[in-house]
């Protein structure tokens, strides 16, 4: 109802303002003309053309022609179109015209938007990537960040599972800390976000731009040290009225899962097992290892795959509509997006409401006003994967009974079903979220070159969640029913001043920006469980009901940044470029001796194309050296980590209560300072056949230090654990990006981007001198790697000597003597055997268009890395519950790869069995694939639209790896696998 009501409201509006923009001139002379590239005569489609003062206008169509019907043939048209000059055509009592538009900036010299200001690209001395408009909305998904795998250099990214509205992992040129965050900054309009990628409606982004070099992200000091997302939102892109719809719907199924026994050979490896511990001989032994109802069951041939039940098609669909008008002095950009994604699994379920208002406004000469607001409203349903239970689940029983009712306890009581969760009122886990993110900011110009800025934001988050688990889920599993209801509020506010000078003079440029800035976070929560409640309809509504088990909870916490900053960018004869950045910040999280840092970073460049030597004929378009060195600070840490704080336990006297207390597990540590990371960078831009062809190549080398470390004491110390500044990390790797036009003609275009990125992550010193392997950190690793024995194979029966000789039997896993002893020891024998971090990542995307056809395939690899696979963990030796398909060892089959099944031992007591999981996780795949179809201007002449293209999209269509029948990006999960999406969608300009 409620939903309902805003959108009656929200149509209501719309009609409102699109009647308030309907011009009422009266239209009597209509003006024809082309619109050509002042340089190459190219015709120039989408041309923006409105007559001045009014809103009235239109573009140009396919062929650079245009028709506008004028009040008067005395006005003014004025042309507009992104990457040219503006250009203002008095009529002058023609009515028909041949406009020509001069381009704005040399081939490949777009603007690229930095901190706190924008460069060309031509003059950028840092490391920075930049991803259009287009490039983020090929991938549909609801967080922009899956739409950057692999096309920025640098980045590693993946999707954290298949569950409807899944968060990603994002990290910059590496990992640096070992505990405290590596995340990147996210700065919308020039605004720290206090919330997650995922709140950004895609459709509403016009540029993204990644800092990876610390001179790039200096001016961001602290907050910059683990790289910057800059997000640019759309405006109006000139005078007059524009709507647009885009609309887009499709369906998900499971893109692999591996196979796990069937009813028949879960009964095949029971017996097997059985075989081995003297239990079973035969099948007249059967009733010694099954119930009555299994040889039931077995007989019949009645067995249930549990898994293919619960999974289901998913649906993701997305629709916005935008509206936006520009005047000489003001411009409103509006939209309103609606996206739903519903899981492969029933609960799972995301919707997402957003609103964006983006408003400027010219006061006089020197005033400019404006606001940038986002409002992003969430209804989410989540649920306990229960994949787990469905794989190793006794398939022996029948899900239903013979009235069509889910048994909920098969095998006589003893298990739970996978599908107990979805009973009526038996469980619900639903988050109701809403963000608001308003910007206000006003610029006064007190001179040509000198602008002053002041921004004001908010990142406004109110958040309720709601769960119940009725006794018959899996998660109570016949214990008392629960229910748990969550609330948090969080407030985060910047403050800003921004002071700008540019100049120039004889062959001399400089600008000059100095900031102020102060941020302060403020988040509260409470919480409230009780178990037991009387009706179960309630869900977690009546925790007044509640019998037992009741509990309340609240919290609250606080920090704040100040900081101060500044940055000077130099040119001479637009050949030898340098900057210069100094940031102060000073961090609450921090001891007082401590808070404050300054950051410094020098970058510098030599536009070598510039010089006499490169001459104008030459087949060297741009040629420019980079060189920076800079220092970033990290203070992502709990805001509390310097005090020690009490919390209450429960204590006595005798036989009465008392209230008791004691220090928390984490100790306060008073001497915490900043983690600091120090990055050299060489960079090489090429563009070759006047940009036809361009390549980036960066190489930098990272070292952290006095890294903020979770340490863990002994529990002889009475806490479990203290944050410290110790230990050094350092990344090192090379960054690769090509970007080709191999083929343009009048009707056709083929052009292909290709990126690589390697990096070496490694941990140079710790606490002590030595690795902590209890941590599992070891100097000149990465931050995270797989400790383990390593697996050579089975014993077979003609080593039976060989295995006795280290206690063991043929079937059984064999590992290697690392050193040679005769003995296999956990101090002497474990190595390092890889890491999950890729040795290399990249991708290469085709794009061709042939008159209104575009086809696009991007292909994705992430190679070098390793994962601790669960399906490999799910082989169950014992036969008691069922598990993973696998190779096992039998004497009629002398396999290599999983160990004889053996009843009388448990999982556990498997010798060497954690060597089993250990899996290359290296993958390639065809990411996105779109073929598009924009229908030809012919067709426009007689609808009232501009443009209209319509599109198919598949992702995730393939992938490539050694495992079969699974995602390794998933990263060895089976819980919410990988899914493959097809969407069909229509984009449509008025």
């Amino acid at each position: 109802m409620v939903v309902r009501k805003i959108a009656t409201i929200g149509c209501f509006l719309f009609g409102v303002l699109m009647v308030a923009m309907t011009p009422h001139q009266v239209l009597g002379q209509t003006v024809t003309g082309e619109v050509i590239d002042a340089q190459s005569q190219e015709t120039l489609p989408g041309v923006n053309i409105i007559v001045k003062g009014t809103s009235i206008g239109t573009s140009s169509d396919a062929e650079g022609g245009f028709s506008l019907k004028v009040p008067s043939l005395s006005d003014t048209l004025v042309f507009t179109f992104i990457g040219y000059q503006r250009l203002e055509v008095p009529l002058q009592g023609q009515s028909s015209l041949d406009v020509s538009l001069t381009p704005e900036t040399i081939a490949g010299d777009e603007v690229v938007v930095i901190g706190y200001g924008a460069v060309q690209k031509s003059d950028l001395t840092g490391s920075v990537s930049s991803i259009s408009a287009e490039e983020v909305t090929k991938v549909p998904t609801t967080n922009v960040a899956e739409a950057l795998q692999g096309k920025v250099s640098g980045m590693d990214i993946t999707r954290g599972s298949g569950e409807a509205g899944s968060g990603v992992n994002i990290t910059v040129r590496g990992n640096r800390s070992l505990t405290a965050s590596n995340s990147p900054l996210v700065i919308v309009d020039g605004i720290q976000y206090g919330g997650g990628l995922e709140d950004i409606n895609p459709a509403d982004i016009e540029s993204i731009e990644v800092l990876k070099d610390a001179s790039s992200t200096a001016i961001y000091g602290s907050r910059g040290a683990n790289g910057v997302i800059l997000i640019s939102t759309k405006k109006a892109e000139a005078q007059g009225t524009q709507v647009s719809i885009e609309s887009y719907a499709g369906i998900s199924k499971t893109l692999d899962y591996p196979d796990f026994n069937t009813g028949p050979e879960y009964v095949t490896q029971k017996r097997e097992a059985n075989r081995v511990s003297g239990d079973w001989s035969g099948p007249e032994d059967d009733p010694n290892i099954f119930t009555s109802s299994e040889l039931e069951n077995i007989e019949n041939n009645v067995w249930t795959n549990f898994r293919d039940l619960l999974f289901q098609t998913g649906i993701q669909q997305s629709h916005q509509i935008n509206v936006s008008r520009g005047t000489e002095n003001n411009s409103m950009y509006l939209s309103v997006n609606y996206f739903d994604e519903k899981g492969i699994l029933e609960m799972d379920q995301l919707k997402r409401y957003t609103a964006r208002l983006n408003v400027d406004q010219q006061v006089g000469e020197a005033l400019t006003v404006g606001m940038n607001s986002q409002i992003t409203y969430y209804d989410r349903d989540r649920r306990r994967d229960p994949t787990n239970i469905a794989n190793k689940i006794n398939p022996l029983t029948r899900a239903y009974d013979e009235n069509g009712d889910l048994i909920v306890r098969p095998h006589s009581g003893r298990d739970i079903s996978p599908l107990a969760d979805t009973q009526p009122n038996a469980y619900e886990n639903n988050t109701l979220t809403t963000k608001i993110f308003p910007t206000l900011y006003a610029e006064l110009d007190f001179a040509e070159n000198l602008s002053l800025r002041t921004n004001i934001s908010a990142t406004l988050s109110n958040s309720r969640q709601g769960i119940y688990r009725d006794s018959e889920t899996i998660d109570r599993n016949g214990t008392a029913p629960e229910a748990v209801y969550n609330s948090s509020n969080s407030r985060n506010i910047t403050f800003e001043n921004i002071l700008s000078y540019e100049g120039d003079w004889d062959q001399h440029s400089l600008a000059l920006t100095g900031v102020t800035s102060y941020q302060f976070n403020k988040n509260d929560l409470g919480s409230a469980l009780g178990q037991n409640q009387l009706l179960a309809s309630q869900l977690y509504y009546g925790l007044l009901n509640a019998t037992e088990g009741i509990a309340v909870e609240s919290g609250y916490e606080e920090s704040s940044l100040m900081s101060y900053a500044g940055r000077a960018n130099y040119s001479f004869k637009d050949r030898y470029l340098l900057t210069l950045t100094g940031r102060f910040d000073g961090s609450s999280k921090l001891s007082e001796e401590n808070r404050w840092a300054f950051f410094p970073s020098a970058a510098a460049a030599w536009r070598i194309s510039e010089e006499d030597f490169i001459g104008d004929d030459s087949i060297v378009s741009n040629l420019k050296l980079r060189a920076s060195y800079g220092v970033s600070g990290n203070d992502a840490i709990s805001p509390y980590s310097t005090q020690s704080a009490l919390r209450r336990i429960p204590f006595s006297y005798g036989e009465d209560s008392a209230p008791g207390f004691t220090f928390s597990p984490t100790l306060g540590n008073p001497n915490l300072e900043w983690e600091i990371s120090k990055t050299a960078n060489l960079g090489l831009d090429v563009g070759l056949l006047n940009d036809r062809v361009t390549a980036t190549i960066d190489v930098y080398d990272t070292r952290t230090s006095n890294l903020l470390l979770d340490r863990f004491l002994p529990l002889s110390s009475g806490v479990s654990s203290v944050t410290q500044n110790v230990g050094k990390t350092r990344n090192r790797g090379i960054e690769f990006a090509l970007e080709t036009t191999n083929i343009l003609k009048d009707d056709f275009s083929w052009t292909s981007n290709l990126t690589f990125f390697s990096n070496k992550e490694e941990i140079v010193e710790l606490v002590s001198d030595g690795d902590d392997i209890g941590n599992g950190w070891f100097i000149g690793e990465p931050t995270s790697v797989f400790y383990d024995y390593e697996k050579t194979g089975i014993w077979q029966q003609d080593e039976a000597d060989a295995a006795a000789s280290f206690g063991q039997e043929p079937g059984e896993i064999k590992v290697r003597d690392q050193n040679g002893d005769g003995e296999i020891t956990a101090s002497d024998d474990r190595v390092i055997l890889g890491s999950p971090r890729p040795k290399w990542s990249g991708g290469i995307e085709n794009s061709i268009n042939y008159k209104g056809f575009d086809l696009s395939v991007y292909v994705y690899a992430r190679i070098g890395q390793m994962m601790d696979y669960e399906y490999y963990d799910n082989y169950k030796p014992g036969g008691v519950e069922n598990g993973a398909n696998v190779d096992y060892w039998t004497p009629d089959n002398p396999t290599n790869a999983f160990p004889r099944p053996n009843a009388a031992l448990s999982q556990d007591n498997y010798q060497y069995y954690s060597t089993l999981s250990y899996e290359s996780g290296s993958f390639v795949k065809i990411r996105n694939a779109t073929l598009g179809y924009t229908l030809p201007p012919s067709l426009m002449e007689s609808m009232p639209v501009r443009n209209i293209r319509l599109y198919v999209t598949g992702k995730n269509l393939y992938t490539f790896a050694k495992v079969d029948n699974y995602d390794p990006e998933r990263g060895g999960a089976l819980s919410f696998p990988m899914t493959r999406l097809f969407v069909t969608g229509i984009n449509i300009d008025f």
